[in-house]
């Protein structure tokens, strides 16, 4: 049977039941060929008020169900995508511009956050506290109400059902809005998946468009909490919004991550390790390597042999064949990656590989000799560029480091002894010790600090708890207590 029958959702958005958004429609277009791939429905403002009314009104029901009940339908979900793993694949290959691993990935971790959020339901949801008074006290967790999902394109599945699974875990409803990009891979789905899981009507919404949606799904009045994954420009805004309307707001953003390569590593696995944070999925990951840290005196060696990768990955349609970077996005991306590398080297830095293009196909790119004022080391590119710098001393090193303004995520390759003490300086949401940058699992919080997120985390009991519930004072006495008036 298949999950993603076409004539289920065309042209439809997922509000209480598959219906016409007020939008109209969007195709959904394959980046490699440019095919129209399919249809999807366009919400509208109107559209999220009302989706967030439904919301309210079926969550109520849903967090009273026994928990085994809501921990059930997750599970249903996890065996879901493992199920249909092949014909969701098909589509984040096609829609997002994925190789065929990538794709396999998201199936995996969707499934494993379907399963860790189902724990969620029957993990204990409070403490009992010391208190002065005749009577119990008590901190319980209960849901927040309607959760907003804002998801971007790079990764459509992951970084929708991170939220999306624990929060209806906790007894949350839940607005979803896909980037438009990756309507379906992001989107359509999910909403499917659930669907066929038994999650009751209402409390999964479907929710594709433009920032006028996204504003909505911030502002209704039913929203209590916003988990946002995207850029920290549009993160800013989200942030913004929210604060006026006193809602919390869980910002994943944005990175520029410092991948460091000690003295004596080696040098064939470290320029392996480069390679791989910085092309992988075309570099457009938050936490891709965007800044490779080298120490001087394997610097050279280090870049001749990252060099070498770059000109031997295959570049081309993920579709038709084995190939290790597949399209960026869109032209609109591709142009700002091209006008960053050829900036780059108008301001001196060294093109060692790479720094073309056919149609989106963009080659893996080393840029040797970056200036540290270069844009090209300043800024997240979200391309398939490796921009080398060196470092003679470790106070050196965690300067380089912390002198950027993002925080996301940080691998130091080589000795163990001295990367920990690098480990121990740095500013980031999280530090790979012998691993490059992009790492991610179900059960470990995922977050960022400075320009890459306001502190929040999701992924794991802990940091998914703290992000879908809300915190309760309940006291309880045997009887009226007395008091003087």
């Amino acid at each position: 049977m298949s999950l993603l029958d076409a004539q289920t959702w065309t042209g439809k958005i997922l509000l209480d039941g598959w219906t016409a958004g007020g939008g109209g429609t969007a195709p959904a277009y394959e980046p490699a060929t440019g095919a129209v791939l399919g249809e999807t429905g366009v919400a509208t403002p109107d559209d999220v008020r009302r989706a967030a009314t439904r919301a309210a009104e079926a969550q109520a029901e849903w967090a009273a169900r026994k928990p085994t009940e809501r921990a059930a339908v997750l599970r249903r979900a996890g065996l879901l995508f493992e199920e249909h793993a092949a014909e969701i694949q098909d589509w984040i290959v096609r829609e997002s511009g994925a190789i065929a691993p990538k794709a396999q990935l998201e199936t995996h971790v969707a499934a494993q956050e379907c399963f860790e959020a189902s724990a969620l339901s029957t993990h204990p949801h409070g403490e009992v506290l010391s208190t002065d008074e005749d009577r119990w006290s008590m901190a319980r967790r209960r849901p927040v109400g309607v959760v907003s999902v804002i998801a971007p394109f790079n990764f459509p599945l992951i970084l929708s059902i991170r939220a999306v699974a624990p929060a209806l875990a906790l007894g949350n409803a839940v607005l979803l809005k896909p980037d438009p990009r990756t309507s379906v891979c992001g989107g359509v789905v999910l909403a499917r998946v659930f669907e066929e899981a038994g999650l009751p009507a209402g409390l999964l919404s479907l929710l594709p468009g433009g920032a006028d949606v996204g504003a909505a799904v911030v502002e209704a009045p039913e929203v209590s909490v916003i988990a946002f994954t995207g850029s920290t420009e549009a993160g800013r805004k989200v942030g913004e919004a929210a604060a006026r309307h006193l809602k919390r707001a869980h910002l994943e953003l944005g990175g520029n991550n410092a991948l460091v390569v000690l003295p004596g590593a080696d040098v064939a696995q470290a320029a392996s390790a480069g390679a791989f944070g910085s092309f992988m999925h075309q570099g457009q990951i938050c936490m891709t390597s965007g800044r490779h840290l080298v120490h001087e005196s394997i610097a050279e060696e280090y870049v001749a042999a990252l060099a070498e990768k770059a000109q031997h990955l295959p570049v081309g349609d993920p579709a038709s064949g084995q190939v290790a970077l597949g399209p960026i996005i869109d032209e609109k991306q591709l142009k700002r990656i091209d006008a960053i590398v050829q900036d780059a080297v108008g301001r001196g830095a060294r093109l060692v590989a790479g720094g073309t293009n056919e149609a989106l196909f963009y080659s893996p790119t080393v840029l040797a000799d970056v200036a540290g004022d270069n844009p090209a080391w300043t800024e997240e590119i979200f391309g398939p560029v490796a921009p080398v710098r060196t470092f003679a001393t470790l106070d050196e090193a965690v300067a380089l480091v912390n002198e950027n303004a993002y925080g996301l995520s940080v691998g130091i390759l080589g000795d163990v002894g001295l990367a920990m003490r690098l480990a121990d300086r740095v500013s980031s949401g999280k530090v790979h010790i012998n691993e490059q940058t992009v790492s991610d699992e179900a059960t470990a919080p995922f977050g960022g600090t400075k320009s890459s997120g306001n502190g929040s985390r999701v992924g794991g009991a802990t940091a998914n708890l703290e992000s879908f519930t809300e915190v309760q004072w309940l006291t309880v006495r045997s009887e009226i207590a007395p008091y003087p008036f």
